[in-house]
């Protein structure tokens, strides 16, 4: 048996057997589903069009360390995300900024509001609804509340059924205004996708001697933890586990369940090239979903026919795929729970959104894997056969 198991082939776990693997370890990469790439898993249908069937991942970074390695593995399309938001059947961009502001007030109020956000704040620069809330000028403040209400409460209640005071202020700082024209949801510096898709990329970061590959395999059947130890198959495994699945079913739920917000998607071909103006639009004032996406609008391109998913978020259950964590500080005690628990393990290392009990992008995910294989380089010392 390898010295090295991770638990999950999705881009964490894909990353850190690639590193092992690269330094002359055998690694052992351990999923359950059967296909490799996690939620990241992508494919062609038959129409041409590269599908996402868990949702949209849109790959951007500001790390040439993590933009490096990755293109090692794939060649890329430049694509720069754009997304509008269907307010009472007006399409404006999001993150809100001075086009949104243009577009939705009439043009003396919104020079008004220019002014001043340009003025304070500064022309090209951020500035996030808290802050504007609690200016001192009123027709400020009621310009927050209209894209508090308008971009971001009724959008948050449908995604999370939590108002969004209770997720506490990192979770409202994630959308600001833009004091600019610039209409990219992101601005990092590296924005691409990978030219015939993530699963393909995820392969080939795969693809390696030192790389064992199990697939339909749950780890739960093969692994398991008791008492500061770790058994593989009912023998004591002295290697190194690495874990990047949800963290109470290692612990059977001893403490309870974290909670999640999990998506149910309704996917539908349409006979036309396109539907939509932007590759995803947010539902934010109506509808029960929260938004819609068009994949051809990512890299592949116009078609005869297109794609398009409705996303609709609701409680996730235990049999539910789960997406994301619910940012309050009751789960995060609960989490570090586990977390504790999962310490005793001198041998297990936790990894990944749902290990860690954090939403994370794409990059991260690489440059997490990167920091737990340094960390573990300097902490483990594999025995001698």
């Amino acid at each position: 048996m390898d010295k090295i198991i991770i638990v999950g082939a999705g881009l964490s776990g894909a990353t850190l057997a690639r590193l092992f693997a690269d330094n002359g370890k055998d690694v052992t990469v351990v999923d359950k589903r059967s296909t490799i790439g996690g939620n990241a898993y992508d494919f062609v249908d038959k129409n041409g069009i590269t599908v996402q069937p868990y949702g949209p991942h849109i790959f951007h970074t500001k790390e040439k360390e993590v933009f490096d390695f990755l293109s090692k593995f794939t060649e890329w399309n430049a694509y720069e995300h754009r997304v509008l938001a269907n307010i009472k059947g007006k399409l404006v961009p999001v993150p809100f900024n001075l086009t949104s502001l243009y577009a939705c007030y009439p043009k003396a109020k919104a020079e008004r509001i220019n002014k001043i956000l340009t003025d304070e704040i500064g022309l090209g620069k951020q500035v996030t609804i808290l802050q504007l809330k609690q200016h001192r000028n009123a027709e400020i403040r009621e310009f927050a509340h209209f894209v508090y209400s308008n971009i971001f409460y009724k959008y948050t209640r449908k995604q999370w059924k939590m108002k969004p005071e209770d997720l506490g202020s990192a979770v409202m700082n994630r959308v600001p205004v833009y004091v600019s024209r610039e209409d990219r949801y992101f601005t990092d510096d590296y924005q691409f996708m990978p030219k015939n898709g993530f699963t393909e990329m995820i392969t080939n970061i795969l693809r390696h001697p030192h790389i064992r590959l199990k697939l339909n395999t749950d780890a739960g059947s093969i692994l398991s933890f008791k008492d500061g130890k770790i058994y593989f198959e009912g023998n004591e495994f002295k290697g190194i586990v690495v874990y990047t699945g949800r963290v109470e079913e290692i612990f059977d739920y001893k403490f309870g369940a974290l909670p999640y917000r999990t998506l149910k998607f309704k996917f539908k071909t349409l006979n036309r090239p396109s539907f939509q103006k932007a590759a995803v639009v947010n539902y934010t004032t109506s509808h029960r979903f929260t938004r819609i996406t068009e994949f051809t609008k990512f890299t592949c391109g116009a078609k005869d026919k297109t794609v398009i998913v409705k996303e609709y978020s609701r409680k996730c259950k235990k049999s539910d795929m789960p997406y994301y964590p619910v940012p309050t500080d009751a789960n995060y005690a609960l989490y570090n729970k586990y977390k504790e628990e999962a310490e005793k393990y001198k041998n297990l290392y936790l990894l990944g959104r749902l290990a860690n009990y954090k939403y994370i992008n794409m990059d991260v995910a690489v440059l997490n894997a990167m920091k737990t294989f340094d960390k573990i380089t300097e902490e483990f010392v594999f025995e001698e056969e």
